[in-house]
C-alpha cells in the first residue's frame, strides 16, 4: 500500500444556501452543516483509502460566523492524519460573498474509519507531510488522537 499526500484527497464543495437548508431564523440549519461536513470528510477519506468510510467521532462545531439563504457556502477538506484504520479529517467552512472574500464558518475534525468489504476496518495508506503546516496538522492530530483515547476510557 502506497502513502499518499495530503492533496491527493482534497476536496472542496460549493452551496448555495436555499430556503429549505435555513431554520427558523433564516440562517442556514446547523444540522444542514453538520451533514454537508460529513460528506465532505468521507470524500476525502474514500479518495485517502479507497475503502468505504463509516463516521467514528465529530470534535467540535463552533459556528464563527453567521450563513444565511443565498449566501455560497464553501467547504474544504483535508486529512491531518492517520491512524492504521483510522483518518483524521479537517473540514473548514467559510462563507463566500459575491466579491470572494471568504469568512470563516466553522472548522471541525472528524474522525472516519476505513471498512473492508466484510464490513471490518481496512488499513489505510500512511501520510506523506510535505510542508510546515502539514506537519503541525499532523502533531496537532497526534493530540488530538491522545485526547480522544482518554475521553473513551473515562467514557467521555
Amino acid at each position: 500500500m502506497d502513502a499518499k499526500h495530503v492533496s491527493d484527497s482534497l476536496t472542496e464543495q460549493v452551496q448555495i444556501i436555499m430556503p429549505m437548508h435555513s431554520n427558523g431564523a433564516n440562517r442556514l440549519f446547523g444540522g444542514q452543516l453538520v451533514e454537508w461536513i460529513d460528506i465532505v470528510a468521507s470524500v476525502v477519506a474514500r479518495r485517502h483509502s479507497a475503502c468505504n468510510v463509516t463516521t467514528a467521532a465529530i470534535d467540535n462545531l463552533h459556528f464563527k460566523e453567521g450563513a444565511y439563504i443565498n449566501n455560497t457556502l464553501v467547504l474544504i477538506g483535508r486529512i491531518t492524519y492517520v491512524g492504521k484504520t483510522s483518518m483524521e479529517i479537517r473540514v473548514d467552512t467559510y462563507v463566500e460573498d459575491l466579491s470572494g472574500i471568504r469568512k470563516v464558518v466553522n472548522r471541525a475534525y472528524l474522525v472516519m474509519v476505513a471498512i473492508d468489504v466484510s464490513g471490518q476496518p481496512a488499513e489505510v495508506p500512511k501520510l506523506i507531510l510535505e510542508s510546515e503546516s502539514e506537519i503541525a496538522e499532523w502533531e496537532a492530530g497526534m493530540r488530538r488522537h491522545d485526547l480522544r483515547n482518554s475521553r473513551r476510557k473515562e467514557g467521555y
